[in-house]
């Protein structure tokens, strides 16, 4: 993982979501870049064109036409992104619902809406190794 800044890339399908992501990275966390990409066939495809190996994928669970269960298989099925991290970003926070996740393969998840007073912090401890499920 990356020990400077961390190279993060966002999926999601709801504009307003997407600006108060990109609000957050850039202005409160003071990152230069947020990689924002399409839920499509070519997903994988989409990464590797950005140059870099992200550090943490961030994926909205509740997209079309393919949810963050489907990406994250698909960014399992490439050793290239075996150390990135790839956390689960969901408004339905129950515990049946965490347990998916976690039995899914995710490595945290992050309630929706945003808590921007946390989720600097929470993406600290993500590049420090920690799993991360704040969905309180």
């Amino acid at each position: 993982m990356n020990s400077q800044e961390p190279i993060l890339v966002y999926v999601e399908d709801d504009e307003n979501s997407i600006f108060v992501m990109k609000m957050v990275v850039e202005r409160v966390m003071g990152l230069p870049t947020l990689y924002v990409l399409q839920s499509r066939a070519d997903f994988v495809q989409q990464v590797k064109e950005l140059g870099v190996v992200p550090d943490v994928f961030l994926l909205d669970i509740q997209m079309k036409p393919y949810d963050g269960v489907k990406l994250l298989s698909m960014l399992r099925g490439d050793p290239q992104f075996n150390k990135s991290k790839v956390i689960a970003l969901t408004a339905s926070v129950t515990n049946e619902e965490v347990s998916l996740l976690k039995s899914g393969g995710f490595d945290g998840a992050i309630a929706k809406p945003l808590n921007i007073d946390v989720f600097p912090d929470l993406i600290a401890r993500i590049m420090k190794g920690e799993r991360v499920w704040y969905v309180a």
